[in-house]
């Protein structure tokens, strides 16, 4: 998901409302929105050069202070020819964003990547042009993107991680969004975006890896990551593939996925470390971790596991719904079993059972009492 996918939403948007440009726009109520169809569309723009701007100015605790004057806008045409340059604008910051880069957004961790406010970006557009064609009557299928560009596929993986996808993914974009109905699934009310989550660490990014990511490295791919020789391996993809699969399933918990490990001082990928799911109802949740060969040895994977337990404490005291993290080690393995300890974690069984390698400790790091 980048400034390509914007560019592609944004020519579907032009093409659909340019053939209405001449209708009024104004006092029409677009779709299920409280605005009218006009209102919608200087929406559209303000949130394109809204999310350039976040990019661009990367500020961390707030939006950037300023807003769109669109009074000038005498006609439809006008307005969308606002949307034309903002969406080049935002395609423009993306295809210059660092992948590092993050920048505020309340939703649900504070931040987002380009990727992230690309795919918002593709969002707005895709909806809010789905509403306007709605609220002037035409045929539903007007707004309907094309297949073939998978964007309606892609915003689903990046921005709701907890949906479980349909056959019909634009389908299942506007139920997400509280604009239609799916057989089977409740009515939404209510909804917000879900960027991966990203915790930083004195060396290393714990970047959250979505769906569409997952996916990708499951197949034999990188996931959109820079590795260093080696990477990504073995237990990184079949990790990633029970992330892609719980998705499939409706029962992913980004939160709770997987995170791949970023080099600060490089931006490279070194390795990868995550949950086996939400907690469970004691509270206690799995992980498991492996590091590229290469980065073996330098205390990557400690530091990950004590910034991933950090992370795991505060959320116990604003949620209380995980009380401790709980590590499953090959008793050979003794490397791992030193991140562990060194991490906090108390030996809990010196007999936990096979593993596909051999008999298994099971260590266990309380979070609160």
């Amino acid at each position: 998901m980048g400034g390509e996918q914007v560019r592609e939403a944004v020519e579907h948007c032009l093409a659909v409302l340019g053939a209405v440009a001449e209708r009024d726009w104004k006092g029409v109520k677009a779709g299920r929105l409280d605005w009218d169809c006009r209102e919608t569309a200087e929406h559209v723009a303000s949130d394109l050069i809204a999310y350039a701007g976040q990019l661009a100015g990367r500020p961390t605790t707030r939006w950037a202070p300023f807003e769109i004057d669109m009074a000038e806008c005498e006609n439809n045409a006008d307005l969308l020819e606002v949307i034309r340059t903002t969406g080049v604008l935002l395609t423009a910051v993306v295809h210059t964003t660092p992948r590092s880069v993050r920048a505020f957004h309340p939703y649900p961790f504070r931040a987002a990547d380009r990727e992230g406010f690309a795919a918002m970006g593709v969002a707005e557009v895709l909806l809010h042009t789905h509403d306007i064609v709605e609220g002037l009557g035409l045929p539903v299928a007007t707004a309907v993107p094309p297949a073939g560009l998978g964007l309606s596929e892609s915003v689903l993986a990046r921005l709701f991680p907890h949906v479980r996808p349909g056959d019909d993914p634009w389908a299942t974009l506007l139920w997400a969004t509280g604009r239609g109905d799916l057989p089977g699934r409740a009515p939404v009310t209510a909804w917000k975006w879900s960027n991966p989550l990203h915790i930083d660490g004195d060396r290393l990014v714990l970047q959250g890896v979505h769906p569409a990511a997952a996916a990708d490295l499951a197949e034999g791919g990188t996931g959109g990551f820079d590795w260093i020789v080696g990477g990504p391996v073995e237990g990184t993809r079949t990790g990633a593939g029970l992330v892609f699969q719980a998705y499939e399933a409706g029962v992913h918990r980004p939160e709770w996925g997987m995170f791949v490990l970023v080099r600060k001082e490089d931006g490279l990928a070194v390795g990868a470390l995550g949950y086996h799911g939400a907690p469970d109802e004691e509270g206690r949740v799995e992980i498991g971790y492996d590091l590229v060969e290469g980065a073996r040895g330098r205390g990557y994977m400690t530091e990950a596991v004590r910034a991933l337990a950090d992370w795991a404490r505060e959320r116990s005291r604003e949620q209380g719904d995980v009380r401790s993290l709980f590590a499953v080690v090959e008793k050979a393995n003794t490397p791992s079993q030193n991140v562990v300890s060194r991490a906090g974690f108390d030996k809990v069984s010196d007999d936990w059972g096979d593993g596909e390698h051999g008999e298994q400790f099971a260590y266990e790091l309380r979070l609160r009492a």
